[in-house]
Parts: C-alpha cells; sequence; structure tokens
C-alpha cells in the first residue's frame, strides 16, 4: 500500500511494483489506484476510522508512508504559518499515528517505510550526515518530519511495529513537479533551445545539493521495507553538485552556452541555502543499494524527458 501515490515517488514506486507483478494500492487526496480488481473508495488518513477499515480489507504487507506537504525554497509567496503548520502535522504525523497504532493490533507483521527528509538536519554541524547527526530543522517541513520519525521510533521501540524511516535527500526524474528547481532549470532551457524565451532566473547557483536519481531512490525504499530488521537509513549519493553545474549541463546537452541565458536574483530565495550531503554507509552495508545513475547522466535524462514532452 502506497500512502501519496500521486506525487513523484509514489508514482514511480506504484510502477514499480506493479511492474515486478506485486499487487499494488495507491492512497492520493482523492483517488485510489490498483487494487486488485477490489473496489476501494478513496480515504483519509487522518481518520483512524478510516485507515482501520482499509486495512481490515487490503492487509498490505508493505506499506510505504510517502505523502508529504512540500514547500519550494524558491516559493516567492510567502505561506501562512499556521495554516502549513496544520495541513503539515495532519499529513506528517497524525495520519502516520493512525496508521502505524491501527497495524500494532491487526497487522503486527507489515513493514512500513516513512519518507523523511534531508531538511530534517537543517543547519548541520557535521558533514556528511548519517543516521546519528542531530536534528536541527529550520522549516516547517523540516520540524514535522522530525515529528514523523520520532513517532516511527516510538512506534517500532514501545509495541514492536516493523517501520523504518528513510532520510531521503534530493532526487529528481522526468514526473518531477514544476515547482522544484530541477524541473525549472529543464523546461526553461528546453524552451529556450526553441525559440519560446530567452532567459533562466535561478536564485542561487553556487547552492550545493547531494542529488540523486528518483527510481535509485525507489529501488532503497523497497530494500529498506523488506529488510528483517527495521532501522532508520540515510538515503543519498554522499556527493554534492552546484546548481551551476545542473544548469551547464542542461544546457549543453541542448547546444547552448547557459551564461547567455541565465541570471543569478537571490531575492527569489525564500530559505538560507545549505549544504547537506548524506552518508549512506548503513543502507548500503545493510542492503547492497548503491546508486545507479550519476550526475550528468540524471540531467541528461531529465533534459532529453523535458525536449520529448515540448516536441509532443
Amino acid at each position: 500500500m502506497i500512502v501519496g501515490s500521486d506525487g513523484q515517488d509514489g508514482s514511480l514506486l506504484y510502477d514499480r511494483l506493479t511492474g515486478d507483478g506485486v499487487p499494488a494500492l495507491g492512497l492520493a487526496r482523492d483517488s485510489i489506484r490498483g487494487g486488485g480488481g477490489n473496489e476501494f473508495k478513496p480515504v483519509g488518513v487522518h481518520s483512524r476510522t478510516d485507515v482501520k477499515s482499509l486495512l481490515k480489507k487490503w492487509r498490505p504487507s508493505e506499506i510505504y508512508y510517502l505523502a508529504a506537504v512540500h514547500q519550494a525554497s524558491e516559493d516567492a509567496v510567502k505561506a501562512d504559518d499556521v495554516r502549513l503548520f496544520e495541513e503539515s502535522l495532519s499529513v506528517h504525523v497524525t495520519g502516520l499515528v493512525n496508521l502505524l497504532d491501527v497495524l500494532k493490533e491487526m497487522l503486527p507483521h507489515a513493514s512500513v517505510f516513512y519518507a523523511a527528509s534531508s531538511l530534517v538536519f537543517g543547519d548541520a554541524e557535521v558533514s556528511p550526515q548519517d543516521e546519528s547527526t542531530p536534528f536541527q530543522p529550520r522549516c516547517i517541513y523540516g520540524i514535522t518530519k522530525v515529528a514523523g520519525v520520532q513517532v516511527c521510533r516510538y512506534y517500532r521501540e514501545r509495541h514492536g511495529v516493523r517501520v523504518s524511516a528513510g532520510f531521503l535527500y534530493n532526487h529528481e526524474s522526468p514526473i518531477r513537479r514544476e515547482n522544484f528547481v530541477s524541473r525549472k532549470i529543464v523546461r526553461a532551457a528546453t524552451n529556450i533551445a526553441a525559440g519560446g524565451r530567452d532567459k533562466l532566473v535561478i536564485g542561487n547557483l553556487s547552492a550545493q545539493v547531494d542529488w540523486g536519481y528518483a527510481p535509485d531512490v525507489i529501488d532503497a525504499m523497497i530494500r529498506i521495507v523488506r529488510q528483517p530488521r527495521s532501522d532508520d537509513y540515510i538515503v543519498a549519493t554522499g556527493e554534492t553538485h552546484s546548481v551551476r553545474e545542473f544548469v551547464e549541463i542542461a544546457f549543453d546537452r541542448l547546444g547552448l552556452d547557459w551564461r547567455l541565458h541565465v541570471e543569478e536574483r537571490p531575492m527569489l530565495l525564500t530559505r538560507r541555502s545549505t549544504v547537506r550531503v548524506g552518508d549512506a554507509t548503513r543502507l548500503r552495508e545493510h542492503t547492497g543499494w548503491r546508486p545507479t545513475i550519476s550526475f550528468r547522466r540524471m540531467v541528461e535524462i531529465l533534459v532529453d524527458a523535458e525536449r520529448g514532452v515540448h516536441a509532443a
């Protein structure tokens, strides 16, 4: 069962599992995918009653909790903090509590993966970060994801629920939503190459990011949830690249000189840029996982996919 099946990760995970012949049920806010021929009505994880009713009928052996309330760092419109806190707590914490509490009674052998984030480390004083790095969140997303991780640990240690948290660093694919800088870059570059526009504005070209390929991250999730013992894991490449490198590779793929088309405008940023890079040693040692796609190849894949969409 995938909670949050309409985002990048949920969509890729659903396709991967069903492609492997695994019956899957994908839950989104207002829709449900799959279900092996059974009929299900959309449910909200904020309702313990709905969660219990669903699990009685579907009884999954693996559950991926990927639901999230995202806010991009270049979102120029300041969010309403109260509303954003309420929505984030409902999705990142309350829904998770409902799920784990029902599981401890009904499906104690089911295994859960909770998608946490590198943003829980905030302005980390240690680099690279590992599973023992202190939490120092500096944004609502990070704060509420910390709460979700602590909920996982509570149910794992107090009630024996099989739940693992994965601290996900940036990961990209052709279906990344347009409010993320990776998609903004490849879309702008493709439009410029086609003569549709002449400039891309970026908040910080020097920002360093631990960038991975989303299908590799999906593979890590599956490996984690199938471990015999639940634990917390860093899911990262262990190397950083600048936004400038991303831009240069994307424009070069299209035969363009990025310096003629890109403008840096720091005022766009609504949160400070912090270098975060993950140490995935535990994940590698426990599961054998390693990234399969290089940074350069990932950017090229994104550009080629965007070029195909633009041509269509």
